[in-house]
């Protein structure tokens, strides 16, 4: 396990483009949507997991990289999310297969309230920080301490105690066209610091200088601290949050109870999408120096966001409203375009796959 670790973390680039080809080739596999798609959807679901675990594999070697001032999970929160979330499209299609329409979304409850579960714990693990991509992508601000690092690290070559290496240290970065002479200037003098080490003031100082250099352990805010320095938008703020988490199992239950052609899930579905969208523009502000009370929002939860506002799309391939509208306007585009030679044929095939994948509620679901 170790050597295949080390072939992931050495050849990332060729992992990923191995695993987009193989992803994408799925999309061409035969029965794919048909009622015995079993088989592809297995095949599926395993590159979707051997996806996830190397995305882990990289990622762990990138935090043991730039170490986070945040103490690390002791539970794959991303991994099991990812993998769930992989799997979910293949309980549906066996439970269908087995158990038909109606008691598929009995698996389907037990699906989103397991991920439910591993969200709620992560959000509270995680500091109640916003999720990235429903968990999937930790939320630790791994990118903001690298610049951090590498000025302790100038820090670091201060050691010397004489002028020579002081200057190299407070020049790193700022004149890197002659770095080279002063790395051997430094090596000149390495006998003469050699002696220093039999010096205990030199050692209490080295020990000091590397306690220092590793990052502080911040303590995660606890739902009490976020409630006593927010107020009344951290209330909002964690039920924005729990509304986004829960959204998912709350429609399928809905779902079981009056059906896919009812409008009732679909409607109270978009309305705990609304609200807690409404709640997070409310309580978060992204300018600096803004009031403490507001939940200040870093870039990649600025991109956060946005994709959740983009799921908002996927309403429109949700029944009852995709085979009241949606279709409607898709097979009259496949009309229209059909004489066109290649684009036409291209029109065909696009509108097969969005309406094969459109039978599949976990590829509408957006959870």
């Amino acid at each position: 396990m170790e050597a295949y670790k080390r072939w992931v973390r050495q050849n990332k680039d060729y992992v990923h483009s191995l695993e987009s080809l193989a992803n994408g080739m799925t999309w061409l596999l035969p029965e794919r949507f048909s009622e015995s798609e079993i088989g592809p959807e297995a095949v599926t679901t395993i590159l979707g997991i051997i996806t996830a675990i190397n995305e882990h594999i990289i990622d762990t070697d990138r935090t043991q990289t730039y170490p986070s001032s945040i103490e690390p999970y002791s539970f794959p929160y991303s991994l099991c999310i990812s993998a769930l979330k992989d799997l979910e499209t293949l309980v549906e299609v066996v439970a269908q297969h087995y158990y038909g329409d109606q008691k598929k979304w009995n698996f389907m409850a037990i699906t989103e309230a397991t991920k439910m579960l591993v969200r709620l714990s992560l959000f509270r693990n995680s500091g109640y920080k916003m999720l990235l991509h429903g968990g999937e992508t930790p939320n630790d601000d791994k990118h903001s301490n690298d610049s951090t690092s590498q000025h302790q690290v100038g820090s670091f070559l201060k050691l010397g105690g004489n002028q020579g290496s002081g200057y190299l240290g407070n020049t790193v970065g700022h004149n890197q066209w002659n770095l080279e002479g002063r790395a051997l200037s430094a090596l000149s003098r390495f006998g003469e610091n050699a002696r220093m080490v039999s010096d205990p003031v030199w050692l209490n100082r080295v020990q000091h200088q590397h306690a220092i250099m590793e990052p502080p352990v911040v303590e995660r805010p606890s739902l009490s601290t976020i409630l006593s320095e927010k107020g009344f938008r951290g209330a909002l703020f964690m039920i924005g949050e729990v509304l986004f988490i829960s959204r998912p199992l709350i429609y399928v239950l809905l779902i079981q109870k009056y059906g896919t052609r009812s409008w009732t899930p679909w409607f109270l579905s978009l309305a705990m999408d609304f609200i807690g969208m409404g709640i997070l523009s409310n309580v978060t502000t992204s300018v600096a120096g803004g009031n403490k009370k507001y939940f200040h929002i870093s870039s990649s939860e600025k991109d956060e966001v946005k994709r959740r506002r983009l799921l908002f799309v996927l309403y429109l391939m949700r029944d009852p409203f995709f085979n009241k509208y949606t279709r409607q306007r898709l097979e009259k585009t496949e009309k229209v375009l059909e004489p066109v030679p290649i684009v036409g044929f291209l029109t065909a095939k696009i509108v097969e796959l969005i309406i094969g994948a459109q039978t599949r509620y976990t590829y509408m679901s957006g959870s």
